[in-house]
């Protein structure tokens, strides 16, 4: 799956050999899978971190952890590790990780940060605003956090009813409820006040 170089290899069982814990492997995921904002991860993980869904994955000397809502997205991934002057770098090139890979059967969170980050946020980019899910409770209650022009913006309860909440509901009929856990408070960037 995940192709790590010889070098990389080397490189993080050089790093998992200063941890305490002799039993931590790592664990790669992906932030926001399959949007514009996706970030391809690489943590440490100790024994008893990984989650019961995680591919297991051994590599010459250590234990990879490939987190499996990040796996469609971790195809073609490739890990290396380059020495310079500074030290060196590790370097994780992901190509499908930004690529939209939604269907009817995708977990609820990669279809609605698909609509979030197709739909959504290129209108309110407009006004220098942004949302983001934070997670979903129940399988039914999306968690949205609104930044930039949206955070403490005086319009922002219209964006949310008539705009972001309409249109999810519109498109992922399981879902029951759309809720806001952003600060309002601080407005310093809003663009309604």
């Amino acid at each position: 799956m995940v192709q790590i170089s010889d070098s990389a290899q080397d490189y993080l069982v050089e790093l998992l050999s200063r941890q305490e814990d002799k039993d931590v492997g790592i664990r790669i995921f992906i932030t926001d899978p399959g949007t514009p904002m996706a970030e391809t991860c690489i943590a440490y993980c100790r024994p008893g971190e990984e989650q019961d869904t995680d591919q297991r994955v051994e590599y010459k000397d250590f234990t990879a952890w490939l987190d499996e809502r990040s796996l469609p997205f971790l195809e073609e991934a490739e890990v290396d590790y380059a020495k310079d002057r500074m030290g060196g770098q590790l370097t994780i090139k992901a190509p499908n990780a930004k690529v939209p890979k939604v269907s009817d059967d995708s977990p609820i969170e990669d279809r609605i940060n698909y609509i979030l980050h197709s739909q959504v946020n290129p209108s309110l980019a407009a006004h220098g605003g942004m949302v983001n899910l934070v997670e979903v409770v129940n399988e039914e209650v999306a968690i949205l956090q609104f930044g930039g022009g949206c955070q403490g913006c005086g319009m922002v309860d219209v964006t949310l009813k008539d705009g972001v909440e309409r249109t999810l509901l519109e498109q992922l009929p399981q879902l029951k409820a759309v809720r806001d856990v952003t600060d309002h408070t601080q407005d310093e960037n809003a663009y309604y006040r």
